[in-house]
């Protein structure tokens, strides 16, 4: 009788052992997927920026990679989250306002959510890095998900009040998953 006992809790060991092996091989297929959408930036009229720019979300936010050519050379421009997902327009307008879902921009100088910070093209007309945008997410309020990123001719100025233009869109581009 021990004997079989001790077969049968042997037995029954090998399989605890093997399913919490199988378990944890399975952890690589059930863990979170990384929550990511890209926008394919293409040139307002009368320009040539054109680019991708990535959102991945992060821990201590988006971050948000950019990669756009055709540029004007050693210049600085602002990076927007607009509040429609639409660049039809040749200008970029259809766009709507810079994406702003909480009431900060009701307060003097506080920076809205869709302001992303200032990018910098080199001598070749191209800028590449990435930013992290601690108040936008890749769902919920704050989404920017099928809203618009642009690229405007002015660099942002967040301490300024009341805000100033950025100029004209010189790319636009959907945010998709």
């Amino acid at each position: 009788m021990r004997k079989d006992f001790d077969a049968w809790a042997m037995s029954g060991l090998f399989v605890l052992v093997a399913c919490t092996l199988l378990l944890e091989g399975c952890t690589t297929f059930l863990t979170p997927q990384e929550k990511r959408a890209d926008a394919q930036l293409f040139s307002t009229m009368g320009n040539s920026a054109r680019g991708t720019v990535t959102f991945i979300e992060r821990s201590d936010g988006v971050q948000v990679t950019y990669n756009v050519a055709g540029l004007p050379p050693n210049s600085d421009h602002a990076l927007q989250v607009h509040e429609r997902g639409d660049c039809n327009a040749v200008d970029g307008s259809s766009a709507g306002a810079v994406f702003s879902p909480a009431a900060e921009r009701l307060r003097a100088g506080a920076r809205v959510e869709g302001d992303l910070g200032n990018i910098h093209a080199d001598a070749n007309g191209v800028a590449t890095g990435f930013i992290v945008a601690p108040d936008v997410s890749l769902d919920g309020v704050r989404s920017v998900l099928q809203r618009s990123v642009l690229i405007h001719h002015d660099a942002t100025d967040p301490y300024a009040w009341p805000p100033h233009g950025v100029g004209p869109a010189l790319a636009c581009g959907v945010i998709r998953q």
